[in-house]
């Protein structure tokens, strides 16, 4: 009995967090794990890995036998968010360190805001806005982040 992918979006984020879980485990499992009592640093790491790779086990199960949606991956993956959301990304990490966080944050929102279909920009310069004051206020301030927060 051939296994069929029945949901590919199912089958393919299954995969990507069965992957993810498992090797988040496998690398959690070096430290020490101490006990639920005194939980030492591998004991968290080794705990959410399994718990992602359950859920990415049981995503991939429903892929594989339940649903309606029979497309191929070509036709299920929508281009235009990926290249966004992946273009925001990269735009963070290479403004970061020079343009400083609160730029680096207005930009990855933004880019990551034009995937969605009828995006507004005013309401994404304003999003961007609150989460630029968050992100300084939470990472720089208050953990103390070595991140600059305007241009050098």
């Amino acid at each position: 009995m051939p296994i069929r992918i029945i949901n590919s979006r199912d089958s393919l984020a299954g995969l990507l967090f069965l992957a993810a879980g498992l090797s988040g485990s496998y690398l959690a499992s070096a430290y020490p794990l101490g006990n639920a009592m005194r939980m030492g640093p591998g004991y968290f790491p080794l705990l959410l890995g399994m718990v992602l790779a359950v859920l990415g086990g049981t995503l991939l199960l429903r892929g594989l036998r339940f649903g309606a949606d029979r497309e191929g991956l070509a036709g299920s993956l929508s281009w235009r968010p990926a290249l966004c959301v992946v273009a925001g990304v990269i735009a963070f990490a290479l403004l970061a360190q020079e343009q400083g966080l609160l730029l680096a944050t207005v930009v990855l929102t933004v880019l990551s805001g034009l995937a969605r279909r009828g995006a507004r920009v005013p309401e994404l310069l304003g999003l961007s806005a609150a989460l630029a004051v968050f992100g300084v206020t939470v990472f720089s301030f208050g953990l103390g982040l070595p991140l600059p927060v305007l241009p050098r």
